[in-house]
């Protein structure tokens, strides 16, 4: 079974290790691998991952535009083995503009993480682009919940949907970090699709089944958060799983496959 990793990190070779031990620190872990290119070939390939979404975030305006065109060099130098969510801010000088390059430059979407870039996901100052992305259909990736801070909280997920029904969405975190009850409850009557990654070792199988089954495995995407976690740890979670071999597939790959056409 082909298998995406819809959800990593990875950096310059020159900031890799520094970027990859502050990631593992804002969430009080620490363990890590480096997250450059190299090392994400060579942990996900043996376990079978053919190819992987890069997600990128930018804390600063200012560096929006040097942080995509890092992704943009990945993507071109490993065609249809790496591609992209850029990063947006909306104080940056036009938004709108760097949306449109990356939208002709092949990006597959927009990565936001509302707790690192202390933007509330229901933020007035997002509207202006939820709406231009809702008009495009270019999706966006939140990271969603976390029981220590608001900024990501999938009550404000839900507020922008019902104000922007046709947003193309994921949640990513089985749509809220640690708050995964509240999250369903939040998402299950939309069409905002979940992602797996850091769910593994936060809930048991039993758990984990269930809400995959809630949401339906159609809304679901297969990612491990790399560096955070290992690759053949992360595969052998979902294959632990009380799913069909059709769930699984859908998980790891069909439904991934959808979205980056």
């Amino acid at each position: 079974m082909e298998i995406i990793d819809f959800h990593t990190h990875i950096y310059p070779r020159q900031i890799a290790e520094k970027a990859s031990r502050s990631i593992c620190a804002f969430y009080g872990l620490e363990k890590y691998q480096i997250g450059t290119v190299e090392r994400l070939l060579e942990s996900g390939r043996p376990a079978g991952i053919t190819r992987f979404v890069m997600l990128q975030v930018s804390i600063k305006p200012e560096q929006v535009r040097h942080i995509n065109d890092f992704a943009l060099h990945v993507t071109q130098t490993y065609p249809g083995v790496f591609y992209a969510f850029g990063a947006i801010h909306p104080e940056m000088d036009d938004p709108f503009g760097e949306m449109d390059r990356l939208r002709e430059s092949g990006f597959k979407g927009i990565k936001m993480h509302p707790d690192m870039q202390r933007i509330c996901i229901d933020d007035p100052r997002m509207y202006p682009l939820y709406e231009d992305m809702q008009a495009s259909g270019f999706p966006i990736l939140f990271h969603c919940g976390d029981k220590t801070r608001d900024y990501s909280h999938p009550t404000r997920l839900h507020r922008v949907l019902k104000r922007f029904p046709h947003l193309r969405c994921i949640a990513a975190h089985l749509g809220g970090w640690s708050v995964f009850d509240e999250a369903y409850a939040c998402l299950k009557d939309t069409d905002c699709m979940v992602d797996t990654c850091s769910c593994s070792k936060y809930m048991s199988r039993e758990e984990m089944t269930r809400h995959i089954r809630d949401y339906g495995a159609e809304r679901v995407l297969f990612g491990t958060d790399f560096p955070i976690w290992r690759h053949d740890e992360e595969v052998r979670a979902i294959e632990s799983l009380s799913l069909t071999d059709d769930e699984k597939e859908k998980i790891f790959f069909s439904n991934a496959l959808q979205l980056l056409k």
